[in-house]
């Protein structure tokens, strides 16, 4: 699921080079050796390719990486966070470039797994929004969610996500409006949105994970990025009681911390506004300059009072309706996760178990030596 988990992977891998290519497994190789994909590999290439880090990907890019791989990329490393990835077999998948030599890894982001947000989106509680209290249900959920009979995986179970300044400088571009730019704003949940100096140095990154990231989000903001010569573009978020007022369930499904890093991370956003008010107020389109306000073709839902949120940038002839020309949308997603239920269960399971087995492994050595 692309969520910033792996955006900020990405992020750690592109620093220790210069260039960045990221290969996307296909949904037959995920499917075989992990489970059944919540994305396409095609929605997978596009999310991929929107994150601000990346440089390239690799389409159809094999589950076992090999010399042969970097080679034919002329990558000199490839990267992997510090969990380990493993084949249907329990072999490892970067045993061929460890030994070689041309293997690094970057810091695994806690508090975030494709396990933990499937969860969220089964059990429909809203203890993972911010300032609401843990229920027992979300509690059981974290506790037993793709639990083996053996115990917990530390890189399979769910822990808490601690929001702190720093990981939002990492994520943000530092970048002010110019002369010249266009200035645009946008504003929603933008829920599950769902990354040396050699002059030649190259390296790989896999991105063998579900995708988390919704795709519709992307093809928006990549519409809206087109609309000016020089965009600005600036996503305000909604809080989540705000996003669960208009959307109802246990929406949203990601909090307003992970959102942020969410959005942080697309390549045409440059700037967040976080706990953005629903209406576009004057005092807002005033404060940041906006030039023109966009919207795709969802319905707009009315304020607490009954009165358009858009009334004033629509009194300022700057207001605009942007087709992204997808359907995906954050319900599509949680239904084909719930069509996939048992199988996600089954597959966060066996994964667990591999893992495990692979712990055991490297204690015994440790205790031999």
């Amino acid at each position: 699921m692309v969520h910033y988990g792996h955006s900020n992977q990405l992020r750690q891998a592109r620093a220790m080079g210069d260039y960045l290519i990221v290969g996307v497994h296909t949904d037959e190789e995920i499917s075989k050796h992990k489970g059944p994909p919540v994305f396409t590999q095609e929605e997978r290439y596009k999310m991929v390719q929107a994150i601000k880090w990346v440089d390239e990907i690799a389409p159809g890019a094999p589950y076992v990486t090999t010399l042969e791989t970097l080679d034919k990329y002329s990558c000199d490393f490839c990267v992997h966070g510090d969990d380990i990835t493993l084949t249907i077999d329990g072999k490892d998948t970067y045993e061929e470039v460890k030994t070689a030599g041309r293997y690094r890894e970057c810091k695994r982001t806690q508090g975030v797994s494709t396990t933990d947000l499937v969860g969220r989106m089964l059990l429909m509680t809203k203890a993972h929004h911010s300032n609401i209290d843990e229920d027992l249900d979300y509690r059981k959920h974290t506790d037993n969610f793709g639990k083996g009979p053996k115990g917990h995986s530390p890189w399979t179970g769910v822990s808490q996500f601690l929001q702190t300044s720093q990981k939002i400088i990492q994520f943000a571009s530092g970048k002010e409006p110019q002369p010249g730019d266009t200035i645009i704003y946008v504003a929603g949940a933008f829920d599950l949105f769902r990354i040396l100096d050699s002059p030649c140095l190259q390296q790989w990154s896999f991105f063998d994970v579900l995708i988390s990231a919704d795709v519709g989000h992307v093809d928006f903001l990549e519409k809206v990025h087109q609309l000016a010569e020089k965009p600005y573009i600036i996503a305000g978020l909604h809080f989540d009681q705000e996003v669960n007022r208009y959307k109802g369930k246990n929406y949203p499904i990601m909090n307003i911390h992970e959102r942020t890093l969410s959005v942080l991370a697309c390549r045409y956003v440059s700037e967040v506004v976080i706990g953005a008010p629903y209406a576009v107020t004057a005092d807002l389109l005033d404060h940041f300059r906006v030039t023109l306000v966009c919207h795709g073709m969802t319905e707009v839902v009315p304020d607490k009072d009954g009165s358009d949120p858009y009334e004033e940038p629509k009194r300022r002839g700057i207001f605009q309706l942007v087709d992204s020309g997808s359907n995906l949308t954050t319900d599509l997603i949680v239904q084909r996760i719930i069509k996939n239920r048992l199988e996600f269960e089954a597959r966060n399971q066996k994964k667990e178990a591999k893992e495990l087995a692979v712990l055991e492994a490297m204690r015994r050595l440790e205790e031999k030596h």
